[in-house]
C-alpha cells in the first residue's frame, strides 16, 4: 500500500511540476525581473534584489523591486521602504551588493572565488557576509531559519533546462544540492501531502523536506517547488 501511495504521489507531484513550470509562470512571479536583462551579471543582480524583497503581498513588493531596479532614489533615513524595512536598511543591503560586484565583478564570480559547490555552502557564505557587514535586515544573519528567499535565489541561478530558472551557476553548484525554498505555504502543503511532519520553519526542516522530495525528483529536488505552488493554486480554484 505504501509503495502504491508513493507512486501516486510521485505522479501527482510530477504532473503539477510540469503544469506550472512554464514561461507563463514568470509574469506574476518575482523571477520576472531577472528575465528583463540579457547580461548574466545584470540577471544575477536583479534576481538577488528581487529575491531579497519577495515577501508579503506581490502587489506590494513587485513595485518596490521595480523602483530599485529603475534606479529610484532611496533617502538615507529611517522612513519605511517596504513593510518592516526602512530606506536605510535597503541602502545598506544594496551597498553590500555593490561592494561584492566592485570587488569580484559579479555575484557569480564571488561564488566562484569562494570555491562554493553546494547550496548550503552558498547560503552560509551569503548570510555570513551580509551579517559581517551589518546588513542582516533583508538577508538572514545565519542559516538557522529556512532562508527561503536565499534558497529561491539559488534555485533561479542553478537550475537549468527550465523556462523559469536561469541556470547561470549550474557548472558551479550541483542542482541536486539545492534546498527547497520553504515558507509557511510550502510547509503547509508538504504537511497535507504527508511529506513532512515538522512544523518549524527552520533550515533543518527545509533540508528534511528536500531529502524527502529527492525520492520523487532525485537529481532536481527543487523542481517540486512548482508542484507545491501549483497544489495550492489548484486547491484555490476548486
Amino acid at each position: 500500500m505504501l509503495v502504491t501511495m508513493d507512486i501516486a504521489l510521485k505522479e501527482r507531484l510530477q504532473s503539477l511540476a510540469e503544469k506550472y513550470e512554464t514561461a507563463d509562470f514568470i509574469k506574476d512571479d518575482p523571477s520576472q525581473f531577472m528575465h528583463r536583462f540579457s547580461e548574466p551579471n545584470q540577471q544575477e543582480r536583479a534576481a538577488f534584489i528581487a529575491a531579497a524583497l519577495s515577501y508579503g503581498s506581490r502587489k506590494q513588493f513587485i513595485p518596490r523591486i521595480q523602483y530599485i531596479l529603475d534606479g529610484g532614489i532611496i533617502p538615507d533615513n529611517d522612513d519605511c521602504f517596504y513593510r518592516l524595512h526602512t530606506n536605510r536598511m535597503v541602502r545598506r543591503f544594496l551597498s553590500v551588493v555593490d561592494g561584492i560586484e566592485a570587488e569580484y565583478g559579479s555575484l557569480g564570480e564571488w561564488i566562484k572565488a569562494n570555491d562554493i559547490h553546494t547550496a548550503i555552502d552558498a547560503v552560509s557564505l551569503i548570510t555570513s557576509h551580509f551579517a559581517a557587514h551589518n546588513a542582516s535586515d533583508l538577508i538572514p544573519k545565519n542559516t538557522n531559519s529556512s532562508c527561503k528567499r536565499v534558497c529561491m535565489f539559488l534555485r533561479w541561478m542553478v537550475r537549468d533546462n527550465s523556462p523559469v530558472d536561469l541556470g547561470l551557476w549550474t557548472k558551479q553548484i550541483d542542482k541536486s544540492t539545492l534546498i527547497m525554498p520553504m515558507d509557511t505555504h510550502v510547509l503547509q502543503e508538504a504537511q497535507k501531502l504527508g511529506l513532512i511532519e515538522s512544523k518549524t520553519g527552520s533550515m533543518a526542516t527545509a533540508i528534511k523536506l528536500t531529502n524527502r522530495l529527492k525520492e520523487f525528483f532525485p537529481d532536481d529536488p527543487t523542481k517540486a517547488d512548482f508542484a507545491l505552488f501549483g497544489l495550492g493554486v489548484d486547491e484555490e480554484n476548486k
